[in-house]
Formats: C-alpha cells, sequence, structure tokens
C-alpha cells in the first residue's frame, strides 16, 4: 500500500493547499488557463482540442474561496459529467446551477462513451457521436471531455485541472460502489446541484414505451418502413388500417365541423334577412300610411282634383259689379230677348202686362 503524503488525502486527491501562503515562485510564473466563453457563435471546444496547458502550479480553492471571489488570474474550474442521452432540460438545468455556482466559472462537462455506459448503466438511445454534439451546443458548456471516466481519478483530475465537481447530491451507486462521488465528498471537491423533478431520460423512454403503438403508427404514416421500425407484417398491416380508420374520423370530425359552421352563418345570415325585411315592412307600411291613411297626401291630391273637376264642369258666375268688357264701336251690340213676350204664355192680367214692361225699362237703364 501506497504511503500518503500529508498533501494527499485517503483517496489520493491532493487536499486543498489554499489555507497556506503561496509561495513567491508560484507567483512569478501567470496563469494562461482558458477563459469562459463569452460569445455564443461557436459550439464549446472539445477537451483534447483545446486542453489548459497553464505552467502555473494549480492551487485548489475551498468553496467558501471560491464563493467570495476567485483569483484574477484564473477561472473556477467546476465539472460535471453525466451520460446526457436525450438530452433535456433537466441536463441544461443541472448545468446551468454547475456554471453559476460561483462568480468566474469555467464548466468542463464529462460525456461516457457507449462503451462504458452500456457497460454500467445499459443501452442508449443516442450514440457517444449525437450525446457529445448535444453537450457542444449547450450555452453552459465551456469545454466537452469525450470518454469520461465512470468513476473520477486523482490522475484526470489533475490533469484537468478541476477544482470543484457538481452533482446532484443522491448517492449514485454504481460499479460495485455505493457512491461513486464519495471520494470526491470526502475531499471537499463536492458542489451538489439540484434535479428537476418530472423530467428524466427513463421517463422520456418510458413515454415512448407506454405509448409504442401510437409512435409506430405516426412514423408508418411518415413513410417508415416495417423494417425499419422493426414492426411484423402482421402489426404493420393493423397500423395502417388504424391509420385509415384515424383518417376517416378526421374527416367526418371536419364534415361536421364545416356543416356546424355552414348552419351557423346560414342562421346568421336568415336573422340579418328577418330583420332587414322587418325594416323594410316598417317603411313600406309607414309609407302606405302616409299616402292613404286618413291624413294622407292622396287624399288632400284626390280632393283638390276633384274639386277642380267640379269647377270645370260648373263654373261660377261672375259678380255683378264685375267690369264689363268694352264694346267695339264697330260692332252692335248683341240683342237680347229676354224682353219680347212668351208666346206660349201671354200675360195673364193686365197688371202682369204692366210689370213686365217696367222690370224690362229698368233693365234697358242698367245696360246704360
Amino acid at each position: 500500500m501506497p504511503v500518503l503524503t500529508d498533501a494527499e488525502s485517503e483517496t489520493g486527491i491532493p487536499k486543498s493547499l489554499s489555507n497556506e501562503p503561496p509561495s513567491e515562485t508560484m507567483e512569478e510564473i501567470e496563469h494562461t488557463c482558458p477563459q469562459p466563453r463569452l460569445t455564443l457563435t461557436a459550439p464549446a471546444p472539445f477537451a483534447d482540442e483545446t486542453s489548459c496547458q497553464c505552467q502555473a502550479p494549480h492551487e485548489r480553492l475551498t468553496i467558501a474561496q471560491a464563493r467570495l471571489g476567485t483569483p484574477v488570474d484564473r477561472p473556477v474550474r467546476v465539472y460535471a459529467d453525466g451520460i446526457f442521452d436525450l438530452f433535456h432540460s433537466g441536463h441544461a438545468r443541472a448545468l446551468m446551477q454547475a456554471k453559476t455556482l460561483f462568480p468566474n466559472s469555467y464548466l468542463l462537462v464529462g460525456v461516457c462513451s457507449d462503451d462504458l455506459t452500456h457497460k454500467f448503466k445499459g443501452f442508449t438511445v443516442m450514440n457517444e457521436e449525437e450525446r457529445y454534439e448535444a453537450l457542444r451546443h449547450c450555452r453552459y458548456v465551456d469545454e466537452v471531455i469525450r470518454d469520461a471516466p465512470w468513476t473520477l481519478t486523482p490522475e484526470f483530475l489533475e490533469k484537468h485541472k478541476i477544482d470543484f465537481v457538481a452533482h446532484d447530491d443522491i448517492p449514485y451507486s454504481s460499479a460495485g460502489s455505493d457512491d461513486v462521488y464519495k471520494h470526491i465528498k470526502e475531499a471537499g471537491m463536492f458542489v451538489p446541484t439540484q434535479r428537476t423533478e418530472g423530467i428524466s431520460t427513463s421517463d422520456i423512454i418510458t413515454r415512448i414505451v407506454r405509448d409504442y403503438d401510437v409512435y409506430a403508427r405516426r412514423n408508418l404514416q411518415r413513410g417508415y418502413t416495417a423494417k425499419e421500425l422493426n414492426v411484423s407484417f402482421i402489426n404493420e398491416k393493423k397500423y395502417r388500417f388504424q391509420n385509415q380508420v384515424d383518417k376517416m374520423k378526421e374527416k367526418v370530425k371536419n364534415v361536421e365541423e364545416r356543416s356546424k359552421e355552414f348552419v351557423n352563418r346560414v342562421e346568421e345570415k336568415s336573422h340579418d334577412l328577418i330583420q332587414k325585411w322587418e325594416e323594410k315592412s316598417r317603411e313600406f307600411i309607414g309609407n302606405f300610411l302616409e299616402l292613404f291613411g286618413p291624413d294622407g297626401a292622396w287624399k288632400q291630391m284626390f280632393q283638390e282634383r276633384s274639386s277642380r273637376m267640379l269647377q270645370a264642369l260648373s263654373p261660377k258666375q261672375s259678380p255683378m259689379n264685375s267690369p264689363t268688357r268694352s264694346r267695339s264701336p264697330s260692332r252692335s251690340p248683341s240683342p237680347t230677348f229676354s224682353w219680347l213676350p212668351n208666346k206660349t204664355s201671354p200675360p195673364s192680367s193686365p197688371k202682369a202686362a204692366s210689370a213686365s214692361i217696367s222690370s224690362m225699362s229698368e233693365g234697358d237703364e242698367d245696360e246704360k
């Protein structure tokens, strides 16, 4: 059994030396560790493409020191690892917490390979290349470590100059250990994050398995073959028949909705037509009463025309004192025969004859 020095813990991880005053030699060497990403126009790099080549001794910090403020010449290097199959919002929230643990954090994310994952956890939906790329395009990730170890070793922590490891605090039993992060917690390098309830890779797979027929029919309808979906001939015919039934139901539903819309439109239009008809009928009745009612214009017009006709048929006699037309001297006055005795009715007595003669003489005087 190797003998541990005073600067190492029982797990072989060097203890924090931050409480000791830094030597002059350490201050002379400037840190050249990569800085956190400031722009998001490109995916995060891989660790083997941009590994930390800083020659300055890496002095680990305590959690209290990191939260108060990091050294000005380097960020706090935080490590988070996982499988990240079917990358979802729960993964992103965990990485966001790890990124924001300290004022100036550089987040390294380790992704386990397919071989390790299939050996210790199970089969994945996405292969390792797809999972690597998913992590590279997360905004909180500064660097991706491919083929990360299942259990963190001191050599791995020293190689990548890791200050803290971020993960949820639930013991993770795997690879013959009750908690693969136990030695990290004992070294004071573990920082817990909170899990997001209601979302996980296992939950998503459970939904797919539970509704397998629905998704199989969906993909058959989208052009995938039964061979690609690993569906038997009988199930394929069953799914296609169910798709046809669903299409027919959808058509019937659309026809019902359209018929309801048509009926509603007809009702609205009929209501509008009835209102317009009532308005027009009221207007017609009002106009009719104005013309033919008891005090209508037609009655007054009829009375005026009837009075004019009566006047034309029976004109009024001119008054006695109306001026007479002047007679032309060339024309002789028309003789009047009103004084002539009526041959058929002679005067019955001399008195009547004398009265008629006197009346004729008065008429002549009036004409003069």
